[in-house]
């Protein structure tokens, strides 16, 4: 090897030596980071649950407080999605009780598999689902017997036919953010609901 040929070789090889440390310097700045993504929580105003196969997402109570509590002797909406992640088996919403009152299900409570069983109409939406039929969609009503508040949770169990059951710890929704005025002739009012 002549010296010209020694020293493109040397050279090339500091730069292939000096790639390689590079890019192991710059793959390390993540190794061992969390991404963010990957712990965020969508922007819902319930919470999620899982027995076995069946997973609860937004689960929250509607209920319109316009005191410190709302207080017993009403009824609140129970509002929830269930998705049977199961590819082959059919499961069925059978039960949801709760110390806070008792819990009344309308409404076919079945999930076939890899199905979605929407209880109640999601804050924000104004229609049902087009994938549920009317005679398919569920509600659950809570005959409240204690006080309930805004920021605190209560315990809903759910129990299904071939699931079981898991306990949630249900908080009340926080309703449309930003909240929705309307003016006198029935339009959406422009503008924040804030104070003057």
């Amino acid at each position: 090897m002549n010296p010209l040929e020694r020293r493109t070789s040397v050279i090339t090889a500091a730069v292939a030596t000096a790639a390689v440390g590079l890019s192991m310097v710059l793959s390390g700045c993540s190794a061992g980071q969390v991404s963010q993504t990957a712990t965020q929580e969508p922007a819902i105003n319930g919470t999620s649950g899982k027995a076995g196969p069946i997973a609860l997402r937004n689960v929250h109570l509607r209920a319109q407080q316009t005191a410190d509590y709302v207080q017993p002797g009403r009824d609140v909406e129970l509002i929830f999605t269930a998705a049977n992640t199961s590819a082959d088996v059919n499961d069925k919403l059978v039960r949801i009780t709760s110390d806070v009152g008792s819990v009344t299900l309308t409404g076919d409570g079945a999930l076939p598999a890899n199905g979605v069983l929407v209880v109640g109409t999601p804050d924000g939406q104004t229609a049902a689902l087009e994938s549920v039929e009317p005679a398919d969609a569920a509600e659950a009503k809570v005959a409240l017997s204690k006080p309930v508040t805004n920021g605190l949770t209560y315990d809903f169990t759910f129990t299904f036919e071939k699931s079981g059951e898991t306990t949630v710890a249900v908080p009340i929704s926080a309703g449309e953010s930003p909240r929705r005025e309307v003016t006198d002739d029935g339009a959406p009012a422009e503008g924040h609901s804030g104070g003057h």
